[in-house]
């Protein structure tokens, strides 16, 4: 048995330590050297992004039997390509997602683009929770100004921080999740009056922010993620592979 395990998520990093512990052999692919330096002591890492193809390729060097997809609920791309490249190698795959979509009073937008919007037509300076990878809608004249993006602390997200405009001073470089009193006083640091965050779950602190919102009277703007996905807990993928790994 063997696993090729996509995601350098919390998830991902669980199933990883975990695999490593019953002594499963894995190679984890993460995309970046970042991401790579988070992951438990002793695994075995791919850095670097992936298309489908070569994605396929990989699934073919090595007697792989299974693949994990534990890639962010909101890297669509990622998750399509994989389970593209999983079917085309022939290989059996198993979805890890987090708990399900969440409900709440608060304003809900369907992707970046129109959280920007609103977000734009909301006065007070805003707290952005939704990496860097989708800043650049959030980068205009009136709106970037008003913005602190709290990115990973990683060059890479640093430096597109400032390519796209904004302040040095109104950038926040930390990796999370965060306990709700550190939401807290980040808001109450900046003056906030908004805080835009993805829906991504409990693993990813999101009730934590929720509750920070609340305890300070900021708005909260929730980006809905793009799929609605079925598949497998971390504890329900874990029995899964306990149960092939004891298989004659």
């Amino acid at each position: 048995m063997e696993v090729l395990l996509f995601g350098g998520t919390s998830e991902g990093k669980a199933l990883a330590r975990w695999l490593l512990e019953r002594h499963i052999p894995a190679l984890v692919c993460v995309a970046t050297q970042y991401g790579g330096e988070l992951l438990p002591p002793g695994v075995q890492a791919h850095v670097g992004r992936l298309d489908e193809g070569e994605m396929e390729l990989l699934m073919r060097s090595r007697p792989f039997t299974h693949v994990v997809d534990a890639t962010h609920p909101y890297a669509a791309r990622v998750t399509a390509a994989v389970h593209a490249a999983a079917e085309g190698a022939g290989l059996p795959l198993l979805r890890l997602v987090r708990d399900g979509d969440v409900e709440g009073d608060w304003l809900r937008a369907a992707d970046m683009e129109q959280a920007a919007r609103m977000a734009g037509a909301i006065p007070g300076n805003i707290l952005l929770t939704t990496g860097s990878k989708d800043l650049h809608h959030f980068a205009r004249p009136g709106l970037v100004e008003r913005c602190i993006p709290r990115v990973l602390p990683s060059p890479p997200s640093l430096a597109r921080c400032l390519e796209l405009g904004f302040d040095p001073a109104r950038i926040v470089c930390m990796q999370g999740p965060f306990s709700a009193e550190l939401n807290r006083a980040m808001l109450e640091q900046y003056n906030a009056k908004l805080l835009v965050t993805k829906a991504s779950g409990g693993a990813g602190g999101f009730w934590e922010k929720v509750e920070a919102a609340r305890q300070t009277g900021c708005a909260l703007l929730v980006v809905d993620r793009p799929l609605r996905e079925e598949g497998l807990t971390l504890e329900e993928v874990q029995e899964y592979l306990e149960r092939e790994a004891e298989r004659p």
